[in-house]
């Protein structure tokens, strides 16, 4: 059982307002379809919601901002948003690349495209595996970036790629105009350049390409619904997961990283620190541009009740992952040999598209094992998740 579920007062009255569409329980008709080519011999269907970056909260903040600039491009980015969130995805072929546990990136598994500033997808092809460096630095940051998380998910937790089967990793930048998000949309990511105001380019972070990424290991693993508690915990994994892409690669420890998300993104004097904490959840920003303070809670106490954020799965991750945080440092060390394991355990432990915390925070325990289920669920208990 969860405890004391209350809606957050603090939240801003954009969110409250906001009508926030039910995502993850919808009728077949209207989920967003994407085919895959998994394999050279065989064709599935995966059916995806586009997953954001960006919670709509800080957009229609944004949208009501004194300053025009962000005024317009808040409202194109949701304006975009909801088309692809009721359109059907590009059909992307995704063949099988190689075989599993090799110590280079199969060829041809990283393809990056420029979209030109338009909207169609994937856009023009700019890099392949047998490619240098190019001009742009969307192009090469997208690239090099998706190699980390791939190797991470290689080496780490000895997965072959995104799908388990050798999914080429597919990225297109330079989306529309002043595009003030990133996301997967069941077969890509996707990156604007952002509005030069708060927000930079959304290649410049790994964390948020390696977000990205994970929610395509999430969706071929248990496919969490993308709304409410399991919304929650989908938004929760690709900030897990992307955390500790960005701590591998700085070679960080548990006591070295600063468990923020998206620390990089914002413009150097924009005033912003990041999009969320792991650590502190609800203190990533306080801007009145973004409709004042991060409404990440850190506690069932304060959990976010209402519809708005597709039943809070923005706002309400701020709970498993401040108790992945609480576990990564009982443990210490590096995050990914120690609490990185028991999560990713749990999340291929075969959990149904409608698990909620206390099924998920159960799995863990079972995932921890013997050595640290004490710590885990002690986790777990501090953010109010019995």
């Amino acid at each position: 059982m969860c405890d004391d579920i209350t809606q957050r007062e603090s939240f801003p009255h954009s969110l409250i307002a906001s009508s926030g569409q039910r995502c993850g329980k919808r009728s077949s008709e209207s989920r967003v379809r994407v085919p895959h080519l998994f394999s050279h011999i065989g064709r599935i269907e995966v059916y995806a919601v586009p997953c954001f970056v960006v919670p709509p909260y800080i957009l229609d903040a944004m949208e009501v901002s004194h300053d025009e600039r962000l005024h317009a491009h808040a409202r194109r980015t949701r304006e975009l948003t909801a088309m692809l969130a009721t359109q059907r995805a590009d059909t992307l072929a995704v063949h099988r690349a190689g075989t599993h546990g090799t110590t280079a990136v199969h060829p041809e598994v990283r393809r990056v495209f420029d979209a030109r500033h338009k909207t169609h997808l994937p856009g023009t092809l700019e890099r392949t595996e047998t490619g240098d460096a190019v001009a742009d630095a969307a192009v090469n940051e997208a690239f090099a970036a998706a190699g980390e998380t791939w190797a991470f998910y290689r080496d780490v937790f000895a997965r072959d790629s995104i799908d388990d089967r050798g999914m080429h990793l597919i990225s297109s930048v330079h989306y529309d105009r002043n595009y003030d998000n990133a996301f997967w949309n069941g077969a890509q990511m996707v990156y604007g350049d952002g509005d030069g105001v708060i927000f930079g380019r959304f290649t410049r972070c790994i964390d948020v390409i390696a977000h990205e990424l994970t929610h395509g290991v999430t969706q071929v693993t248990c496919d969490l619904a993308y709304d409410a508690q399991s919304g929650a915990l989908n938004e929760s994994m690709s900030d897990v997961f992307g955390s500790m892409v960005k701590q591998r690669q700085l070679g960080q420890s548990v006591d070295d990283a600063d468990w923020l998300i998206g620390a990089g993104l914002m413009v150097p004097d924009s005033g912003v620190k990041a999009l969320r904490s792991l650590a502190r959840p609800g203190s990533a920003y306080d801007d009145p541009r973004l409709g004042g303070r991060d409404p990440q809670p850190a506690h069932m106490r304060d959990y976010y009740d209402g519809a708005a954020d597709d039943y809070g799965v923005h706002i309400n991750s701020g709970i498993p992952n401040h108790a992945f945080y609480l576990v990564a440092r009982a443990i210490g060390g590096h995050a990914w040999e120690g609490a990185g394991q028991i999560w990713y355990r749990a999340l291929t432990s075969g959990l149904s598209g409608q698990t909620d915390f206390a099924t998920f925070a159960a799995a863990t325990v079972d995932a921890a094992h013997t050595a640290h289920a004490a710590q885990v669920r002690h986790a777990w208990a501090t953010v109010g998740v019995r």
